[in-house]
């Protein structure tokens, strides 16, 4: 076997050289031709090519590819050498196969897609399927140009089994940086599925903690532009995250995928911008504060929440009944008369509002008819008897035709909202009273007082842009290619539902864990309140059970609190990746500084890039920070309000740990006094311990609770 190891690395060096030299050939030349400035069109069209070509080589250049898969065409009787990379080169000269075959190319899917066995592979390609044997799968890995590991997960000729997991645990076992990274070279196939899924399809994707959906979700992004490139464009696709620290530590996963100019949002900034609202969002720390700094103020029910409530198709349903009842009441009392004596009736100005201009929305319709009287004054001023009539008309018009489009209600998404919770005036007794007996009084109240007060919350904005949407319609530059919602769980199905208004041939890919839905008060608890929104013929649900982040320790541990705890939710398949045990520590409360401090130096002294403390708390996170940091460490405080996540040490709550991973983590005050018996709690704990890579320390003053299993040393 270490002959044929041997063998195989020299094949590869040599056919590295071979490649690198050509593409460093090619490289050079393009750089060395001089770069077309002119107004030419077609020079112009040439250079966007060649520097489009220049990128891509000196990205190869580096590491050109990541695997190797010979493969034998049914009926063509010759088995190539197919060599697999995040970018695909073109030979110089003809022939049927690249030297680098983008990893999104539709043979390409072939290398992750077959897991071993006699039997014959296919892919689909556009001239149907093709078929064929695999002779030989191999991982390569290389860096800086240089060849620094072999790996051969399948061969058929040889006698030694297959070794399919070996590259994949190996490439997991590398310690993490402050950036989620891509996985190009290791997608497995039940990645790879989701991935090539057609583009308009709502794909919705519950993947356990680990399981790469986030990252499935970025390469799928990236296989959209490459198979639909003539349908899609990158400006035109959003990712929408929970917020900006989740955005940075997956801003570079695009990149090195070749993908640039893809729209990272979070949902409220996205509104905000659409609205066009100068206004600050009360702060979301506000409401985290009050769902997870005093535990006693959880014991209310989630459905009644004010989040699950405004994020209910119920709520979508009643805001546009509330447009409608605006219809009749649009067109203001009273015929129109620019100066005595001419006359434009009321049930003129109405035929126009009720029936020429019907297909538009209110304030489309508004502006039109507006636009019409101003035409119908212009054409009745041409009657004038004379020059000093003329101008006399004239000015009373201007005053008149002014005091008449104020009569007409504000079609702005603010005001109308305003109006429905009785803040502004504008509404009938009637219109108000039915209004108001549609909506729970708790949540009237709140959201009356919050407006007066010129407050908007985060959970409002569903129906700000809802109700703009509804009296001005989608313009068609704010529409989408594609749209991924990460951390789904915490979204609402009105969020969804809005959303599919903005996006092209209900084109998702939704994905979360409900497993981590921490945010019960405002996201869903099962996804077909999601996925009931779409025909079953336009939408997908794929279930990701395999977890390759954490240890099969770590894995193990987190399962049994779901399975204890949350009693329900599906658990992660370890990849069999052993490593150190799961630590329960128990302290006395007087030395409970001393003793977090002391496992975090520990952790610190390993060759660990990132370590993270998670508290119960935003309190107890800062004040454990100024603890470490008057101790000598350089140790980051988490609180909800950076916009980059900086790696290293960091110490923060629990809660807004999900979406980041670190290679160890402590939990402090993992005792029951911390994390009770309900299954908010455990879920909390969950994802708590999901976080860690390598090592999971629980540190506790007490009994731990009931769903977690202590440890022995």
């Amino acid at each position: 076997m270490e002959n044929e190891f041997q063998s195989a690395y020299q094949e590869e060096q040599h056919r590295l050289s071979l490649a690198m030299e050509e593409i460093d050939r090619r490289l050079e030349r393009l750089r060395n031709t001089p770069v077309y400035t002119g107004h030419d069109f077609t020079e112009q069209v040439l250079e966007s090519a060649r520097e489009e070509k220049r990128q891509a080589l000196a990205k190869s250049s580096q590491e050109p590819y990541f695997g190797r898969m010979d493969f034998d065409e049914r009926g063509r009787g010759q088995r190539k050498q197919l060599y697999i990379g995040k970018v695909g080169v073109e030979r110089e000269e003809t022939s049927a196969y690249p030297l680098v075959i983008d990893w999104r190319a539709p043979i390409a899917s072939l290398f992750y897609s077959f897991t071993g066995g006699e039997e014959t592979a296919s892919y689909e390609a556009p001239e149907g399927t093709i078929e064929g044997l695999v002779y030989l799968k191999r991982n390569v890995v290389i860096r800086k140009r240089i060849l620094e590991r072999v790996a051969d997960t399948y061969n058929r000729e040889s006698d030694e089994p297959a070794v399919s997991d070996e590259f994949l645990v190996y490439r997991l076992g590398e310690n993490k940086d402050n950036r989620l990274r891509d996985i190009v070279s290791t997608i497995q196939a039940e990645q790879d599925q989701i991935i090539r899924a057609a583009k308009n399809t709502a794909l919705v994707i519950q993947g356990v903690a680990g399981s790469g959906k986030t990252t499935v979700a970025l390469h799928r992004l990236a296989f959209l532009l490459y198979q639909y490139k003539e349908q899609v464009s990158a400006d035109k696709m959003v990712i929408f995250a929970p917020n900006h620290m989740f955005l940075d530590y997956i801003s570079d996963v695009l990149p090195e995928l070749g993908v640039g100019n893809i729209q990272q949002s979070t949902f409220a900034d996205w509104a905000l911008g659409l609205l066009g609202l100068d206004l600050t969002l009360a702060d979301p720390a506000e409401t985290l504060a009050y769902w997870f700094e005093s535990g006693d103020l959880r014991t209310e029910s989630m459905d009644e929440a004010p989040g699950r409530f405004k994020g209910s198709i119920h709520f979508m349903k009643l805001l546009q009944a509330f447009v409608e009842r605006l219809e009749p009441i649009s067109v203001p009392e009273g015929d129109f008369s620019p100066w005595d004596g001419a006359v434009l009736p009321r049930a003129e100005i109405l035929n126009w509002f009720n029936e020429e201009y019907k297909p538009y929305p209110l304030a489309k319709r508004k502006e039109r008819v507006l636009a019409r009287v101003h035409r119908w004054i212009e054409m009745e001023l041409k009657k004038s008897p004379s020059a000093a009539a003329l101008k006399d008309r004239k000015k009373k018009a201007g005053t008149r035709e002014k005091a008449y489009a104020k009569k007409w209600p504000q079609y702005d998404a603010l005001t109308l909202y305003k109006q429905l919770f009785q803040a502004a005036k504008g509404l009938p007794a009637d219109t108000a009273a039915e209004m108001k007996a549609s909506l729970p009084g708790t949540i009237f109240k709140a959201t009356q007082s919050d407006l007066r007060n010129q407050i908007i919350r985060e959970e409002d904005l569903t129906a700000l842009v809802y109700l703009h949407v509804l009296v001005h319609e989608v313009d068609p530059s704010q529409r989408f290619d594609h749209v991924v919602i990460d951390e789904a769980q915490d979204f609402s199905p009105f969020h969804i539902a809005l959303l599919d208004l903005f996006v092209k041939g209900h084109s998702f890919t939704i994905l979360g864990d409900l497993s981590q839905g921490i945010h019960e008060y405002r996201g869903v608890h099962a996804w077909e309140e999601m996925s009931s929104l779409f025909a079953s013929e336009q939408t997908g649900y794929f279930a990701l059970t395999r977890s390759y982040r954490s240890t099969l320790e770590i894995i193990e541990f987190a399962n049994t609190i779901l399975e204890q705890g949350v009693r329900g939710g599906i658990t992660a398949v370890p990849v069999f990746r052993s490593g150190d045990p799961v630590r329960t520590v128990s302290y006395d409360s007087s030395v409970r500084e001393q003793s977090l401090l002391t496992a975090l130096k520990e952790l610190s002294s390993k060759e660990y890039r990132t370590v993270s403390v998670l508290t119960r708390t935003l309190k107890e996170a800062a004040e454990l920070h100024e603890i470490f940091t008057s101790a000598g460490l350089d140790v980051h405080l988490i609180d909800g309000g950076k916009k980059q996540y900086e790696g290293g040490l960091s110490v923060l709550p629990v809660y807004l740990s999900k979406g980041l991973e670190f290679d160890a983590v402590i939990v402090a005050d993992a005792d029951q006094g911390h994390y009770g018996e309900r299954t908010w709690d455990a879920k909390l704990l969950y994802v708590g311990c999901t976080r860690a890579l390598h090592e999971l320390w629980l540190l506790h003053d007490g009994p731990l609770p009931s769903y977690v299993q202590a440890q022995t040393e």
